[in-house]
């Protein structure tokens, strides 16, 4: 660590001296920036920009992939992807954290790291707000990004306000989106009407069940984890942890909260009767999807690739079989919307080599993924050989259905999905799922819970860490007590006391501070 702190000073030290030449050339660090670079091109002829991204188990990097050959020829120079299994990313990131000398010129991250914030503060990661002359495209494009897009960067920003990572954009309209699903055909079948609230979730899983007496009409899995999803029922931005309440503007703990005992009554009452499965809470995936296809659940908060995936599964069997979206039902004083969690995690980060020249170029790079030209190639390739026109829309070209887009060509792959063409997704899914996309966002509650995003400091982090498992340890062997039946609902007041002993406060006040820094 002393070496790699060594390594920052010197490299802060030199940045100050950075002074632009009269012969084309920007002098600072070790080396020289290049400004002749050839027409069309992103960075100059002798450049070599080294890119170390995370290989998804899925798709595992593939150096034929044509959207990187198609990426390498647009920009120029040499682009030379390393690329290291997800299972190993951290450790080999680690590694080179403890000999900067080994850096990349840019790191292609899966997901950002708690602590990514503590080594930008450190100097190990450059802010892209230093660098904007090399910028002009990524500025320009969210500069003018709609105001309700606007939290895609802002949710980016490190404590002083910069931003060190990547911004994605796309992404949003298919990663993580949740939703309420049902089983279309059966409402259909028994002239059902999709319920708009709580209790009429409650009448209809009723009717249900007694048309369908081996079922569980509402098959909720993960309960209390999808609390965090249907909380926006009971009450906006409402989570089963520490949540941001936007409209009284102050950090709460949702176990603590009397919203939690009024959903953990509706899921005891639903358990108790029959329409919700009673290890709904610790039921296999296996087991879960099971009762979905084989017609005995039939209502679920889910992720709406939910839809394709039980479709596809049941319909070989059944073809009648349509799983839908739903207006998500409210309960008093809540809203027809789930929580929000469609944020992509991946990103760029641009590491402090101490090579000028290097650095320049891995900005211009990021600054070309903003262009509609990268846009068009990272999603899509190049007409005739990885997509087609058919009837005015693009079809990706494949020998097979069964082959995926990720694996034959790298669409969608890490470092290649910075900017995104959502279409292009679509192309990938069927119509029926990909087009309730806009009304599955439009029952989407527009803020993301700051707990997601917050930068922290490694203090912080060790803080939380240990603050939340003995919160969470708790809260949650209490709650699936109370959700079975293990322990009676009367005894909730009690269980609130026993909790007010525990450290919450201090837990809240933690991410007070750090919201404080950023807000």
């Amino acid at each position: 660590m002393k070496k790699f702190l060594a390594l920052v000073l010197a490299s802060v030290m030199l940045l100050t001296l950075c002074a632009c030449g009269g012969d084309g050339t920007e002098k600072g660090m070790s080396g020289e920036v290049s400004y002749d670079i050839p027409e069309g091109k992103v960075i100059p002829d002798d450049a070599i920009l080294e890119i170390m991204v995370a290989s998804h188990p899925s798709w595992p990097y593939d150096e034929n992939w044509k959207i990187w050959e198609y990426v390498k020829d647009a920009v120029g120079g040499t682009v030379n992807v390393v690329a290291v299994p997800e299972s190993d990313f951290s450790t080999k990131f680690g590694i080179m954290l403890a000999a900067p000398e080994t850096f990349p010129d840019l790191i292609s991250f899966g997901s950002k790291s708690k602590t990514f914030g503590s080594y930008c503060d450190q100097g190990a990661f450059l802010a892209f707000d230093d660098y904007e002359e090399f910028l002009p495209d990524y500025k320009a494009f969210w500069d003018n990004v709609p105001e309700n897009e606007r939290w895609m960067i802002d949710t980016r920003a490190e404590a002083d306000g910069k931003i060190y990572y990547s911004p994605v954009h796309g992404l949003e309209r298919s990663t993580n989106i949740r939703g309420w699903l049902y089983r279309k055909d059966i409402f259909e079948k028994h002239s059902l009407k999709t319920p708009e609230t709580m209790d009429e979730l409650y009448e209809v899983s009723k009717k249900l069940k007694e048309l369908y007496p081996d079922s569980y009409p509402f098959s909720i899995r993960n309960a209390l984890n999808n609390v965090s999803v249907i909380g926006a029922s009971w009450k906006e931005g409402f989570v089963n942890g520490v949540y941001y309440d936007f409209e009284a503007e102050k950090w709460c703990y949702g176990p603590r909260e009397e919203t939690m005992r009024d959903i953990i009554t509706f899921l005891n009452k639903m358990i108790n009767e029959g329409l919700a499965a009673p290890d709904c809470n610790t039921m296999s995936t296996t087991a879960w999807q099971e009762l979905v296809a084989t017609s005995r659940g039939f209502i679920m908060p889910e992720y709406q690739v939910r839809i394709d995936f039980f479709n596809n599964l049941a319909r070989t069997n059944n073809p009648e079989f349509t799983m839908a979206a739903m207006m998500p039902p409210k309960a008093e004083g809540g809203s027809n919307k789930v929580n929000k969690y469609n944020n992509p995690p991946q990103g760029y980060g641009v590491p402090n080599t101490g090579k000028a020249g290097n650095i320049a170029n891995a900005f211009r790079f990021i600054n070309w993924l903003y262009t509609d030209e990268a846009c068009e190639i990272v999603s899509w390739g190049k007409e005739g050989e990885t997509y087609e026109v058919v009837n005015g829309e693009k079809t990706f070209i494949k020998e097979d259905d069964a082959q995926s887009v990720q694996s034959l060509y790298g669409v969608n792959t890490h470092g290649l999905n910075i900017r995104f063409d959502p279409d292009a997704i679509g192309a990938t899914i069927s119509k029926e799922q990909y087009e309730v996309t806009d009304f599955l966002l439009e029952h989407t509650v527009a803020n993301l819970n700051p707990s997601a995003w917050l930068p922290l400091s490694e203090e912080e982090i060790e803080s939380l860490a240990d603050l939340n498992t003995t919160l969470t340890t708790f809260t949650n062997e209490n709650l699936d007590k109370f959700l079975i039946g293990k322990r009676p609902l009367s005894e909730w007041d009690q269980y609130v006391k026993e909790l007010s002993e525990l450290p919450i406060d201090e837990l809240l006040a933690v991410y007070e501070e750090a919201y404080n820094r950023v807000k």
